[in-house]
């Protein structure tokens, strides 16, 4: 079976500078789902790294986002970023969020799993298309 394909990096830069640029006004909703911007801080670079991300809301209020890399065999960069450096930064709409970013245990996971394929049903089609477990990762404000 043929893996999902992933936005061409022109125009995952082209969904940043539109979202910064209109505080969220445009670029918050794609193609139908909420997307906020989490930032990342690289693994080995240690530079910072902005990705667009389809989110859901966990109901302690909790961001949630899935790595689900369109089905790769490998999970995505940023997701790789959080389990070294799990203090991360997310723009929703024109808010600027510190966050903690924590991997979902197995016993909460098919719940958020749900949800997020409620929002996104695609996830259920890149599960399918890879042998790898996808994370769904819980963003939570820190104080």
């Amino acid at each position: 079976m043929k893996t999902p394909r992933t936005a061409s990096r022109k125009s995952v830069r082209e969904h940043i500078r539109r979202y910064r640029a209109s505080g969220g006004a445009d670029g918050h909703q794609w193609k139908g789902a909420p997307t906020l911007l989490l930032t990342t801080i690289g693994a080995r670079s240690g530079q910072p790294h902005t990705v667009p991300l389809i989110y859901g809301r966990r109901d302690d209020g909790a961001y949630l986002v899935v790595a689900s890399y369109g089905g790769a065999a490998r999970h995505p960069q940023w997701y790789r970023n959080l389990c070294v450096r799990p203090q991360a930064q997310i723009q929703v709409f024109a808010e600027i969020i510190d966050v903690e970013a924590r991997t979902a245990g197995p016993d909460e996971k098919p719940a958020l799993w749900e949800r997020m394929a409620a929002l996104w049903p695609p996830y259920n089609l890149y599960q399918a298309h890879t042998g790898r477990d996808i994370p769904v990762v819980a963003l939570r404000a820190r104080n």
